[in-house]
């Protein structure tokens, strides 16, 4: 249960969608003086080394960021983003990939709240390390993030943003984020809650978003296949964001950025994308 470790994996395609769009929903909420609360339930160690041994394993962050780091013409909204990665990044060289903590904590206002989640030992440890400055703001906890999630809600605040992304390593992790979805807005329904899933030659995660697009919430679907699926029925081949209760901005933005997102990261000729929504 405690063998995933992010830092294989950071800065890959599915990180970028996943911080793109978390980028633009604190920006969002930023719009608005009231504070509010970001919720991690799996946030991982915060900050990655790509030149780690961990990263460096398979490189994944080559086919990921390093393409969206290096291309000219952005439009404004991935040029934000990346502006925020080069942050993180002296002299114009990528060396360094935020998780999503730390690209939460960049949008963070003095009164704003930050709650992570993370139950790898070695992983919360680094998390703890990398947040040792901010422990007003900050409350992080070695558990698992689909059971502490709900002393959070509904915050103080009435406003906030939950990122859930396990690995799904667990078949019934699944089934997890479906529970979650649903208890967290018994609890707190206008919330903005962002899930994050793999694309895979499995059922899970198509079923997954068809039982939280049927809770009849207002949401926002995007996917990225960056490949065509495998012929031997293993591995990713995209990813997908399912932001239950969206801000009604996102979908112009998404219009314009999927098409450029997905052409950056494609791997063959089979690339796509999907944007869906309901926003009433």
């Amino acid at each position: 249960m405690l063998s995933y470790r992010h830092a294989f994996h950071a800065g890959n395609h599915a990180d970028v969608l996943k911080h793109y769009v978390l980028s633009l929903v604190l920006a969002y909420m930023n719009q608005k003086p009231k504070p509010y609360w970001a919720i991690d339930t799996h946030a991982g160690a915060g900050m990655y080394a790509l030149k780690s041994e961990f990263a460096q394993k398979n490189a994944e962050f080559e086919n990921g960021i390093a393409r969206l780091f290096a291309a000219k013409n952005l439009p404004d909204s991935l040029n934000d983003f990346i502006k925020l990665i080069k942050r993180f990044n002296e002299n114009n060289t990528l060396n360094f990939y935020p998780g999503s903590p730390k690209i939460a904590e960049s949008f963070l206002r003095q009164d704003d709240k930050l709650r992570l989640f993370e139950l790898h030992p070695s992983d919360c440890k680094l998390l703890i390390e990398n947040f040792s400055h901010k422990v007003r703001q900050t409350k992080i906890e070695m558990q698992d993030g689909f059971a502490g999630i709900s002393a959070c809600l509904p915050p103080p605040t009435k406003r906030a943003v939950v990122l859930i992304d396990p690995p799904y390593e667990l078949k019934d992790d699944y089934s997890r984020v479906v529970d979650c979805i649903k208890n967290s807005l018994k609890r707190f329904e206008t919330g903005t809650y962002l899930v994050w899933y793999p694309l895979l030659q499995r059922p899970e995660p198509a079923e997954m978003v068809h039982e939280l697009i049927a809770l009849n919430t207002d949401f926002l679907q995007l996917e990225i296949m960056v490949q065509a699926p495998s012929l031997d029925g293993y591995g990713m081949h995209g990813s997908g964001m399912l932001i239950v209760n969206p801000p009604y901005t996102l979908p112009k933005i998404f219009a314009e950025t999927m098409p450029v997102l997905t052409q950056l990261l494609a791997l063959d000729e089979t690339a796509d994308f999907l944007i869906k929504h309901k926003i009433t």
